[in-house]
């Protein structure tokens, strides 16, 4: 058997209406939204009592989706949301962005904030590591032309 494709990638927020509109600024397109429960989907994630929310954006080109997930039920237990990149798991998501000073103004209006600095890599991009108000990482990258 061989892997065709990551189909997508679940991220569980707080907000999913303000995830969705965080993610908007990057320029995810909403696909749909729904809430799923019931004892199928308690059975697929190992929990009693599901009712989550979930809205799927993908990138632009379509080649990409995110699966964004708030649960209302059951309750969840604390997270980490100020850990830093070198904690195991995954860390972050990276995007590549045209003016990546205008993306991050933008998404500070949406509670993003730096974790360090806006650096040339290589001579080929300028990157930048910014945590959402969930402790997403998220890396933009521009292309140096």
């Amino acid at each position: 058997m061989t892997t065709l494709r990551i189909d997508n990638i679940g991220i569980v927020v707080r907000d999913l209406d303000a995830a969705v509109a965080f993610f908007g600024e990057l320029g995810l397109e909403l696909e749909g939204r729904a809430t799923v429960g019931g004892p199928s989907v308690d059975r697929l994630v190992a929990l009693d009592g599901v009712k989550c929310e979930m809205a799927m954006v993908r990138t632009p080109d379509g080649h990409g989706r995110l699966e964004l997930m708030q649960f209302h039920s059951p309750s969840a237990p604390a997270g980490q949301p100020d850990a830093p990149v070198n904690t195991p798991g995954i860390r972050r998501i990276m995007f590549a962005v045209e003016d990546i000073e205008g993306v991050l103004a933008r998404l500070r209006a949406h509670g993003a904030e730096p974790m360090g600095e806006l650096v040339e890599y290589g001579g080929s991009h300028r990157l930048l590591y910014v945590r959402t108000p969930d402790g997403i990482i998220i890396a933009l990258a521009e292309k140096i032309a």
